[in-house]
């Protein structure tokens, strides 16, 4: 018995086919494919996750479809099916991919988690990241491209080398062999954050001093503008108007930033550290990454300090304490007065961040969002007025 669904987002038709696809039912499939896409002009991709077997019949199916509409590509196709497409030429006509390989991750350790996607440790040697977005391929190997051209450029990062898909997710797997990530080994010894948020530094510097090509990459400073024009609207006048101005004047440089630079993204491995999660790298003046810092180790827990302590599983006072170790290694040589004021500017960027996601997405409780836009609204009208320029 043959059977289809079918799912439509934006300009991409998936028909998902189940059975098989015969001498039998070819004409009755294709009618029923043809009655599904009638009048879509976009990418009609043909799921094939579950299509035991297709013949000869059927392949003349798939290829009145291609040349209907060119956009026409077949994923998840299981080895056997796959087979018949690539010894037929299909492969060579129009996008083919195979199924991807199937993992459990059911009893395994989770070492980090982020808005994308959570990391597990499959075994001594391997990781995976499972995203949460059910439809993450495109991020996934978008991901895996940007860690290789971090690491050609000559920044520590960790590669996928394969695509999971683990329950009706996907993931990247990653070879990791025993390596801890900067989270877990400032839990078991405190006493190494000084020295882990050194060595943290010396990545960060190697990723900054990378420089691009425009357009390279995202520009953060874009993205930083729209979180500024939004905050204008529920600031004071004044405050709104110079933030815009501030975030506005901010160079347009052409470093690396990474953009979710924290201690569960850096991974200690035989003494070598690496970078992973690689999916938010961009382009732009370091304080936007400054910015991003000092949320994860400090601006996130404003209101409430088990936040940090809930993500990144070490209390907020040795989150804080890692926040200035890294500022004072960053600007090394600099007093404690030019790092406060490094610091008032990432809050800036930080905290326009937070009020404009908090007013458009936090899920917690009103009285708790409440809190939370006032915390930002004041700490923008404190220190705004007081700061002339966002860079360094």
């Amino acid at each position: 018995m043959f059977q289809i669904t079918e799912k439509r987002e934006d300009n991409k038709l998936t028909i998902t086919l189940n059975g098989r696809i015969d001498s039998t039912n070819a004409a009755a499939a294709e009618a029923e494919i043809n009655r599904v896409a009638a009048g879509f002009a976009g990418t009609l991709v043909l799921n094939a996750a579950r299509l035991a077997y297709i013949s000869s019949a059927g392949l003349r199916v798939i290829l009145r479809l291609k040349k209907a509409n060119a956009a026409t590509k077949i994923i998840n196709a299981s080895s056997e099916v796959y087979e018949i497409f690539d010894m037929t030429g299909f492969t060579e006509m129009m996008e083919i991919s195979k199924a991807y390989r199937k993992l459990s991750v059911d009893g395994c350790e989770v070492i980090g988690e982020g808005a994308n996607g959570k990391v597990y440790r499959i075994d001594a040697d391997t990781i995976v990241k499972v995203y949460k977005n059910h439809d993450a391929l495109e991020e996934i190997h978008n991901e895996r491209e940007l860690a290789r051209k971090a690491f050609v450029m000559g920044v520590p990062t960790a590669i996928p080398y394969d695509v999971v898909q683990v329950g009706d997710l996907y993931g990247s797997v990653f070879e990791l062999l025993n390596a801890k990530s900067f989270a877990k080994l400032m839990i078991e010894d405190p006493s190494k954050t000084d020295e882990l948020a050194k060595a943290s530094v010396e990545i960060l510097k190697t990723m900054h001093g990378t420089m691009l090509k425009p357009g390279e990459l995202p520009d953060k400073k874009a993205e930083a503008l729209v979180w500024a024009e939004y905050c204008r609207d529920h600031l004071p006048a004044d405050v709104g108007d110079k933030l815009v101005r501030l975030v506005g004047e901010i160079p347009d440089t052409l470093n690396m930033l990474h953009g979710d630079y924290h201690i569960k993204n850096i991974m200690q491995q035989n003494g070598e550290n690496l970078l992973i999660d690689m999916d938010t790298l961009s382009m732009g003046h370091p304080i936007f990454e400054f910015a991003a810092i000092y949320l994860a180790y400090v601006g996130f827990s404003c209101i409430d300090h088990d936040n940090v302590k809930n993500f990144l599983g070490i209390p907020y006072e040795q989150a804080q304490q890692f926040w200035k170790a890294t500022l004072r290694y960053y600007f090394d040589g600099a007093d404690d007065k030019y790092l406060q004021e490094i610091e008032n500017k990432a809050a800036i960027i930080g905290f326009a961040r937070v009020l404009r996601r908090t007013f458009r997405k936090a899920k917690e409780s009103e009285e708790y969002k409440a809190r939370l836009i006032d915390y930002c609204k004041n700490a923008l009208c404190t220190l705004v007025p007081q700061t002339d320029s966002l860079s360094f």
